[in-house]
């Protein structure tokens, strides 16, 4: 099995309840991926709740191997949902391991 971890820091906004809308959509969209691509066996989505840190979003998602992952990260849905990512995206990191 391989967990795909992602933290993403956004652009900061002078509007705030606008960039929680964005956050919040994009979230929600994540999420609907779990019905959408195959591949994907479980994802979770998390908002940084801890004004402290340096990332608002973390994703994880398991897939049972690389080739899963890769038909993921290429699916025309997650391409979708990445589209609006990039929108307001600033900063990621990311670490894929195998469990």
């Amino acid at each position: 099995m391989i967990k795909h971890i992602v933290l993403f820091k956004f652009k900061s906004s002078t509007n705030e309840a606008n960039k929680k809308s964005q956050i919040l959509s994009i979230k929600t969209n994540l999420e609907a991926l779990i019905d959408k691509t195959e591949s994907l066996k479980k994802i979770e989505v998390g908002i940084n709740c801890n004004d402290n840190e340096k990332y608002d979003m973390a994703l994880t998602t398991e897939f049972e191997d690389m080739e899963g992952l890769k038909a993921y990260a290429t699916h025309p849905e997650h391409l979708k949902v990445l589209a609006m990512i990039k929108e307001i995206l600033v900063e990621r990191a990311c670490v894929d391991y195998e469990v």
